[in-house]
Parts: C-alpha cells; sequence; structure tokens
C-alpha cells in the first residue's frame, strides 16, 4: 500500500455518477451544419427534452436571438425549461464532449480542467471551441467550482473512466503526434496518473471505425458500464473494412483485468449496416456512443436492424435505468455522435442544483 502522503488526492468520476447537468454546443446555420440544419436540431432537441426529465442543462449559444430559437425548438420538444440554462460563446462546431470541461474530484470536491482542444491534432479549426470552457466559466456558469487551464492536448472522448482509478483509452488517439508532439507512451501514462489521479491506464492499440476523425476515441469503441463491465462494438462480418481491427480489439479486452484482477464481463454491441453521406463516404455510426446521465442511458439509433438489439443489450448493462433511444442518423453526418455531442457535469459543481430534476 502507497504511504498516505503519496495517494494522489484527485479522482476521475465514472460518467454514471450523479450528475448536476449536460452540456450542450448548439449547432449554428453559419457553420458546416448549414444544409443538416433542419435535420440535427430535432436530434438535439430530443436530446435536451430527455436530460430536462432528469438533471438540468447548459447551453451554449451565439447570442439573443440564437438563445431565442432553441427556446422556441426545446418548448416544441417539451423540454422542462426550468432545467435550461443558456450562456453566450462563439464555437467552431458542436462536438462539446472535446472542448467542454474535465471534471476531477480532489479532496471531495469538483475542480474543472480545461485541455487544450486543437481540432483532433489540427484537422479543423479550433480557436473559438478551444475557449468555450473558459468563457462560460467567467459568466458563472460553473459557480464558484474552480478551473484549472491547462497546455496538454486531450479531448472528453478519448478517456472512459471506472471512478476508481482504471482509465480506459487508445493509442491511436492519445498518442497520435498531432495532438502532444515527442510525448511518448510511458509519459503520456505518468501525465494523466498525476493530472487525472488514475492509478492504471488499460491501452488498446487496436479498433477504429470508418468515418471517425477522433483517430479512434473511446467512446466510439468500448465503454465502461460499471466497474466490471465493458460494451464495446464487434463486427461479425468477415468482409467489412473493420473486421480485423475489430475482432483484434475484442481480443485485448478479453485479456484485461479489472482493478481486482478479474475479468471484465464484455457486453457485444452490432455494428450498424453501413451508413454513407451523399458522397459515399462511410459515416462511423456506433452504438457504444451512449450518454448516462441520472436514472437513465441515451442511446443513438440509426434507422437499423440492430437498433432493438444495442437496445436491448445495454438495458441488460443498466439496469435500473432508463433506456432512451435519440435518433442519430443526421448527426454522424459530420463525424460524431450522441455521447460526442454532450459532456456531463458531475454533481456538486453547480452550487444549489439538485443532481436531479423531480
Amino acid at each position: 500500500m502507497p504511504h498516505p502522503s503519496s495517494v494522489n488526492p484527485r479522482r476521475l468520476p465514472a460518467e454514471w455518477e450523479p450528475q448536476d447537468a449536460v452540456m450542450l454546443t448548439w449547432p449554428r446555420a453559419d457553420s458546416d451544419w448549414r444544409d443538416e440544419l433542419p435535420g440535427v436540431e430535432p436530434v438535439f432537441a430530443a436530446v435536451a427534452s430527455a436530460v430536462s426529465r432528469h438533471q438540468r442543462l447548459i447551453i451554449t449559444c451565439q447570442g439573443e436571438a440564437h438563445r431565442d430559437h432553441i427556446a422556441g425548438m426545446l418548448e416544441r420538444a417539451r423540454t422542462h425549461m426550468e432545467a435550461v440554462r443558456y450562456f453566450t460563446a462563439p464555437s467552431n462546431d458542436v462536438w462539446v464532449r472535446d472542448h467542454g470541461p474535465i471534471t476531477l474530484i480532489e479532496d471531495g470536491r469538483p475542480i474543472l480542467c480545461d485541455f487544450t482542444f486543437n481540432g483532433w491534432g489540427g484537422k479543423y479549426e479550433a480557436g473559438n471551441d478551444n475557449e468555450i470552457t473558459r468563457r462560460l466559466h467567467a459568466q458563472g456558469a460553473f459557480g464558484d467550482t474552480p478551473l484549472r487551464r491547462s497546455d496538454f492536448v486531450l479531448e472528453g472522448g478519448s478517456l472512459e473512466s471506472d471512478g476508481r482509478g482504471t482509465l480506459l483509452t487508445t493509442t491511436q488517439c492519445l498518442l497520435t503526434p498531432t495532438r502532444n508532439p515527442g510525448w511518448s507512451r510511458a509519459r503520456v501514462d505518468e501525465f494523466l496518473q498525476a493530472e487525472l489521479g488514475i492509478t492504471r491506464v488499460l491501452w488498446l492499440e487496436n479498433g477504429w471505425l470508418a468515418g471517425d476523425d477522433t483517430d479512434s476515441h473511446i467512446d466510439q469503441l468500448a465503454r465502461f458500464c460499471d466497474q466490471r463491465t465493458i460494451a464495446y462494438v464487434t463486427c461479425d462480418d468477415e468482409t467489412d473494412e473493420h473486421y480485423p481491427a475489430l475482432r483484434a480489439m475484442a481480443a485485448e479486452l478479453a485479456a484485461l483485468r479489472d482493478i481486482d484482477g478479474q475479468p471484465y464481463t464484455l457486453a457485444p454491441l452490432p455494428l450498424p449496416q453501413t451508413k454513407r453521406d451523399r458522397d459515399g463516404r462511410r459515416l462511423a455510426a456506433s452504438y457504444a456512443n451512449f450518454l448516462v446521465i441520472n436514472g437513465a442511458v441515451l442511446v443513438p439509433v440509426y434507422s437499423d436492424p440492430a437498433d432493438q438489439i444495442a437496445l436491448d443489450r445495454l438495458a441488460a448493462c443498466f439496469p435500473g435505468r432508463v433506456i432512451i433511444d435519440i435518433p442519430c442518423l443526421t448527426l454522424i453526418s459530420q463525424n460524431g455522435s450522441l455521447h460526442c455531442a454532450t459532456m456531463q457535469i458531475p454533481a456538486g459543481v453547480l452550487p444549489g442544483t439538485p443532481a436531479s430534476i423531480p
């Protein structure tokens, strides 16, 4: 056992722990969403409506007119409007999982970590997105919870925590040289343990999805459902381009052990039928991109025969939580899905906010 003085006071909560809110960065007409806006805004409204029945919403908008437009959509979607809080900041895109804050618990109190977001290794302009957390913090969006900024490039979609010190991630993402040039695996491992209060990092070297431009974020591939269960994307079609890598990833997951030295219970999630955009490009449709909130799990669906299979398997992984399906075909047209477009805010960040909405 380590000496008490050497124990890291920080802890990265699991997603299933109590939450105060979920963040959304609403899509804009003057962005890559301009042609898809009529289809994607209802996705955001459906997410907001579902979340509002369980906890608060923090919505980033572009200004007063945008806010009023969003409010109208939310009212039509029967959102619990008392749960919604709006804040204003310029944005590049909607993927708040990667530009929003990562919340730690330090000495029993929440701390917001604002890591650098560089558009997934410089693939896209991200200057505005990289400032959103700071701007919302200055507006009081997170109460008086301290904000700690870091030059280290890190995205929330690349991290899966069991809440007990285990982090699941991928080498393809965290070791990509366009994020933190010159950083070795050992150095990144050491940094994550020190900064996030992690005691061990489980690295997956295999697994990818066509259409995912994040360099294999873990939240598209494999997710903790509890401290002993991992749901993961699988492919049974030997002719599919994903088959070799996903089969190798399944073998890696089978070899992992939990913090008590036991094999994980593995819950395979089917790969939907191939989805393509108007130009024929394959899109990254993944059921692993679900969001856990207070009392519920929001699951992306894709008008696919495998939708119900995925919903049933995730229901078995989350007994006692309502399973809510969210149609996400339009959302994946811009390379992300439901989890990518949301960020949970753990309980204790917002003073006076209950962990759930009555």
